[in-house]
């Protein structure tokens, strides 16, 4: 593995951090919304991500340690899921979104697990934008050897 490579490594990390941010500020503006149905209201949704791997330079052996035989190549975005846990009904029966019975229905959204999540990803960016920056420096280095 090349020292370029580790710039579409942390590419591939800072993307996928991206896609989870996004994901995450969309559950948080969505966290108040109502529905007078099970069906309509908004659920929580995650960002599902996967290793993708390169074979190494010895060729596929197709040994039963394949996975020992393989260097990561970064991370890419499966999917983004939506969170099948309950919703949370509330009698409102005063409330215009309300059902029959009286029920509105509020979505799985916990704004706290939310915000810290949000400071994980946050954190996880950050650490692909540094690894990427002591790659260029080391590059810049290799460069000024022969002078």
């Amino acid at each position: 593995m090349s020292l370029a490579s580790v710039f579409n490594i942390a590419g591939t990390g800072m993307s996928a951090q991206s896609t989870r941010l996004n994901t995450i500020s969309s559950n948080i503006a969505n966290a108040e919304t109502v529905s007078s149905s099970v069906d309509q209201t908004y659920r929580a949704r995650h960002p599902v991500f996967a290793t993708m791997f390169q074979q190494s330079l010895e060729g596929g052996s197709g040994s039963l340690f394949a996975e020992q035989n393989e260097a990561g190549r970064g991370v890419q975005v499966l999917g983004i899921v939506e969170d099948q846990s309950n919703l949370v009904p509330r009698y409102q029966p005063d409330h215009p979104a309300a059902d029959d019975s009286g029920y509105v229905y509020y979505p799985n959204v916990n704004v706290v697990e939310e915000m810290a999540d949000m400071i994980s990803a946050s954190r996880a960016f950050q650490s692909n934008v540094e690894m990427m920056n002591t790659a260029k420096q080391m590059l810049q280095r290799v460069l000024t050897l022969g002078q």
